[in-house]
C-alpha cells in the first residue's frame, strides 16, 4: 500500500488556502484541511471550494474553529511532516468594523496553532503574514528588514504573529517560514478583493469605485505561483536552523491598478464605468516588494506577467 505524506492545511476553504490544498494533492500528499466556514463572504463559495477538493480521496476535511481545543487532539492523531498555517480573518478595511474578529481568529487561532504543535513536539511550521506590516513607505522595493509600520488592525496583527512566533521559537524546536504575501490573484478567488469585484462590476454594467482617484500601486502575484513557491519552502524547511524565516511573497513588480481595470475591460470588450472616490482610511497607496531573498532561498523562479494572470483567470 502506498504511503503519503501527511501535511495539515488551515484555512483549506479560503482562496489561498484552497488552491495549496489543491496544489499538494497533486504532488500526492495526504492532506488534512481545517476550516470553520465562516461567513465573511458567501458561505457557498466556500463550500465550492470545499466541494472540489473533497472530490479528491488524499483530502480529508474537518469543519472546526482554529481556536478548538480539539486542534490538539487532531494534530497527536494525524501526526502531519508539516502545517501549513493560512486561516486567518482577512480584509483590510473591515477590520475596522470588527477588529474583535481579528484577535480572535489571526492572533488566538494562531497562538492556538503553536500551542497544539508544541503539546505534540510538532516543529516545522510555513504560515501566512502581509505585505500590510510595511505599511505605506517611501523607499521601493520593500524589504523583509523594513521597519513595521501597519496602517490598519489586520496589519498589525500579522506583525503580532511574527513576533509571537519568535518566542515559541526561541523556547521550543520549531522551524517556520513566515510568508509577506502581496497582492494574490486567480480563480474562485475572494469577491471582496479587487479583481474579482472589478470583473462582477463590469458584467454586472455596475460602476467600478476608485480610491485616491485610482492612483494606486500593488504587486500582484498569481495564486499558482504562490502555490509553487510554497511547496518549494517545504522541501527546504528540514534544512534550516531553528529560526522564523520572514519572505516576500511577491512578483518584485508594482502594477496601477488603472492598468488592471484596463486589461480586464479590454479582454472583456466592456467598457468601464468609473468612479473616482477619495483616499480611504487604512489603504496603502503602493506596494512593491523585492524577492531577492525569496530567490536566494528557491532559486531562480519565471513569474506568470499581469497579462498572462488576468487571461487565464
Amino acid at each position: 500500500m502506498k504511503r503519503y505524506k501527511k501535511i495539515l492545511i488551515t484555512g483549506t476553504s479560503g482562496f489561498i488556502g484552497f488552491h495549496v490544498a489543491n496544489y499538494f494533492l497533486e504532488k500526492n500528499y495526504k492532506v488534512f484541511g481545517i476550516d470553520n466556514h465562516n461567513n465573511y463572504y458567501d458561505i457557498s463559495l466556500k463550500k465550492k471550494r470545499c466541494k472540489i477538493l473533497m472530490n479528491n480521496k488524499n483530502f480529508s476535511f474537518l469543519n472546526i474553529d482554529i481556536n478548538s481545543k480539539k486542534i490538539i487532539k487532531i494534530l497527536k492523531n494525524i501526526k502531519p511532516i508539516l502545517i501549513i498555517h493560512l486561516a486567518a480573518q482577512a480584509g483590510v478595511r473591515y477590520s475596522f468594523n470588527d477588529p474583535f474578529k481579528y484577535i480572535d481568529y489571526n492572533i488566538k487561532g494562531f497562538l492556538n496553532i503553536l500551542e497544539s504543535m508544541k503539546a505534540n513536539k510538532l516543529d516545522k511550521l510555513i504560515y501566512a503574514s502581509s505585505s500590510s506590516v510595511y505599511g505605506n513607505v517611501k523607499k521601493y522595493p520593500v524589504k523583509e528588514n523594513f521597519n513595521f509600520n501597519p496602517e490598519n488592525f489586520y496589519g498589525l496583527t500579522k506583525v503580532f504573529n511574527e513576533q509571537l512566533i519568535d518566542v515559541y521559537i526561541k523556547n521550543y524546536k520549531i522551524k517556520s517560514f513566515g510568508l509577506r504575501f502581496f497582492t494574490i490573484y486567480g480563480k474562485i478567488g475572494r469577491p471582496d478583493m479587487f479583481i474579482p469585484k472589478i470583473i462582477n462590476n463590469l458584467k454586472n454594467k455596475k460602476k467600478i469605485y476608485l480610491y485616491n482617484k485610482g492612483n494606486h500601486y500593488r504587486d500582484f502575484t498569481y495564486v499558482k505561483d504562490a502555490c509553487e513557491i510554497i511547496f518549494k519552502l517545504s522541501k527546504k524547511i528540514d534544512k534550516i536552523k531553528r529560526n522564523n524565516i520572514i519572505l516576500n511573497i511577491c512578483a518584485g513588480n508594482s502594477v496601477s491598478i488603472k492598468k488592471v481595470v484596463n486589461i480586464i475591460s479590454k479582454s472583456l470588450k466592456i467598457k468601464p464605468k468609473l468612479k473616482y472616490l477619495k483616499f480611504q482610511i487604512g489603504d496603502m497607496l503602493k506596494t512593491h516588494g523585492s524577492n531577492k531573498k525569496l530567490l536566494n532561498m528557491i532559486g531562480s523562479y519565471k513569474f506568470t506577467k499581469i497579462e498572462q494572470g488576468l487571461k487565464k483567470l
